[in-house]
């Protein structure tokens, strides 16, 4: 429920209340008051959340009318008592209205935006050039990419071409902030060779496009949800996105310090594609709630606008993963490690002579020299006295280990080590 104070000239408050009737309002509270030494009727309105633009947009109508509303929701407890608990559960989305101008005060000041873009690229780079994970969860925590990035959805769904293009400088500003932040502190350390979080932030998945289809889904959620339907917090979700683009924006300013310039590309490439795809998903969940490029209080939007950045999104998105799956190994190198890795264990479970103990499977960089070079770990386990001698078995296995993945991965080196371990015999210590 969301409660509404409504004042207008004195006579007109009628007009109101039978508006807010129409619209589901379920309370309706009726003051003379003044404003500015003028009388005034004061309407205190109490409505469902779905109906607060219907109602702004009734009202318009009515000259001399002032509006405010409160940021928080209302509990309902109407007799009868009886009712109470149905009225407490009965938690509806916001307004399209309420959902928009939420959007919006998400944009704050520019000093503010990029001090916070700064410093998340000075946490991301320590995180990244120590390899500390829980430095990059916190770069997540204060990266200020959610709110352009839900600005830019609420822009595509409402049709508002201003509202787009600046929502997308500021994004473009806070990577920017990041990744030049990233380079300087790089530089300032002499940083010389690329960590193994920064391999890690390089190596694409197939499955990269689900985390930001997520993140913008969860995101839009977020917005247009009420307070109290969800435990989930806003924090948690703007971490959501900013997981997405905060480690490859780090990742881009070091790497273009060490030019290395097809980790810079990787980074890129995450980049559009987190954007695309936040943007796709968070504008189908704004537009299933109702937002449209015409409301209540709300001239400047445009459906064409909506119309064609919207397929243009889609195109676009399509293009990328087009490219990844035809960028072979390039831009699928985490999911070729995993299927890598399978490909060993199935050998090795394919041969009595050798159990599998633990098998590791990665790309050994990222660069335009590095070529594409796949380094596998293997431990096996043999029975003891194993006719041959480890030694032997070992170099069988690699022999057969490697000719199977340059087989299935073409376009890949493979560099294969096998460890064959004799188990301990019976009875022995």
């Amino acid at each position: 429920m969301r409660r509404m104070l409504v004042w207008v000239p004195q006579g007109s408050g009628g007009a109101v209340a039978q508006a807010a009737h129409r619209n589901g309002c379920e309370q309706t509270l009726r003051l003379a008051a003044e404003a500015d030494g003028d009388p005034v009727d004061l309407l205190v309105l109490q409505l469902p959340n779905a109906k607060v633009e219907p109602l702004v947009a009734d009202l318009d109508r009515i000259g001399g009318l002032h509006v405010s509303m409160l940021p928080r929701g209302v509990l309902a407890l109407q007799p009868p008592a009886s009712a109470t608990p149905q009225h407490v559960v009965d938690v509806t989305w916001r307004s399209p209205l309420e959902v928009f101008l939420g959007g919006l005060q998400s944009i704050g000041s520019w000093r503010g935006f990029l001090a916070y873009a700064v410093v998340s690229g000075l946490v991301v780079w320590v995180g990244l050039f120590t390899d500390t994970v829980f430095l990059l969860t916190a770069a997540m925590l204060i990266a200020p990419f959610a709110g352009p990035a839900m600005t830019a959805a609420l822009g595509t769904a409402r049709g508002d071409w201003p509202l787009l293009r600046r929502s997308l400088a500021r994004y473009a500003a806070a990577l920017g902030a990041a990744i030049a932040t990233a380079a300087v502190m790089s530089a300032a350390f002499r940083q010389e060779i690329p960590t193994e979080q920064m391999v890690a932030a390089a190596s694409v998945s197939t499955a990269a496009v689900v985390l930001p289809l997520a993140a913008g889904a969860a995101g839009a959620i977020t917005l247009g949800q009420s307070e109290r339907s969800s435990l989930v917090s806003g924090a948690a979700t703007g971490m959501l996105v900013a997981a997405s683009l905060a480690p490859p924006a780090g990742m881009v300013g070091m790497s273009s310090v060490l030019g290395n310039w097809g980790m810079v590309g990787n980074g890129l490439f995450l980049l559009a594609l987190q954007l695309l795809g936040i943007n796709l998903s968070a504008t189908i969940v704004f537009r299933l709630m109702g937002l449209r490029a015409s409301g209540a209080r709300y001239p400047r939007g445009r459906e064409w606008v909506y119309r064609v950045v919207t397929p243009a999104t889609v195109v676009l998105l399509a293009g990328m993963l087009a490219w990844q799956f035809t960028a072979s190994p390039a831009l699928q190198r985490a999911t070729l490690a995993q299927r890598a890795a399978a490909t060993v264990a199935g050998v090795l479970d394919d041969t009595p002579a050798a159990s599998l103990v633990e098998v590791s499977a990665r790309f050994a960089g990222v660069g335009d020299a590095g070529t594409d070079t796949l380094l596998v770990t293997a431990f096996a386990q043999a029975p003891p006295g194993t006719p041959g001698g480890g030694s032997s078995l070992e170099r069988r296995l690699s022999r057969h280990i490697r000719r199977q993945l340059e087989s299935s991965l073409p376009g890949v080196t493979p560099l294969v080590s096998v460890t064959v371990l004799e188990a301990p015999a019976a009875g022995s210590r």
